[in-house]
């Protein structure tokens, strides 16, 4: 088994709070009314916190139907966020999993720094191309930028 982390840093004038709450807690409800060519439904098998399974169902037409995640440590006053892609059809032929670390932190403006770390754990001899990386970095960060967008435009939304 090989294994590989990557990370990441994007800043934006949003509080910490607010993108937690949206991108975080919320995003069962808002990322499928946001995003619905390319996400269906989002469905949470838990009460949210560590041990809680998120399926996320795509829109008709992906090449992928679905994907679950596992929430490992959920820390709504640090705003911090640990949880590991560990099924899907497409994805885990080559994988065992990959865990994902999200921190938002404040910023002396009144924004925020967000960070991921992002590790995957491959089967076998099995390498991670860069494209393979940037692919999945490139469809995170449209997501985190959808989601950026409705804040600033929706001023009350998530505050």
């Amino acid at each position: 088994m090989g294994v590989s982390s990557y990370s990441d840093e994007y800043s934006s004038t949003i509080p910490p709070a607010r993108l937690f709450k949206a991108l975080i807690l919320d995003s069962h409800n808002l990322i499928p009314k946001l995003m619905p060519l390319a996400i269906q439904s989002i469905e949470i098998s838990g009460d949210g916190g560590a041990g809680t399974i998120r399926q996320i169902n795509f829109a008709e037409g992906s090449q992928v139907k679905f994907i679950k995640n596992r929430v490992d440590e959920l820390d709504e006053k640090n705003f911090s966020f640990k949880y590991s892609l560990i099924e899907g059809d497409g994805v885990m032929d080559k994988l065992e999993k990959i865990s994902y670390e999200v921190k938002f932190e404040s910023t002396a403006d009144g924004g925020s720094i967000n960070k991921m770390t992002s590790t995957y754990y491959t089967k076998g001899d099995f390498v991670l191309t860069e494209e393979e990386i940037k692919a999945g970095k490139e469809k995170a960060l449209a997501m985190y930028k959808v989601v950026e967008a409705y804040l600033l435009q929706n001023p009350d939304a998530y505050a």
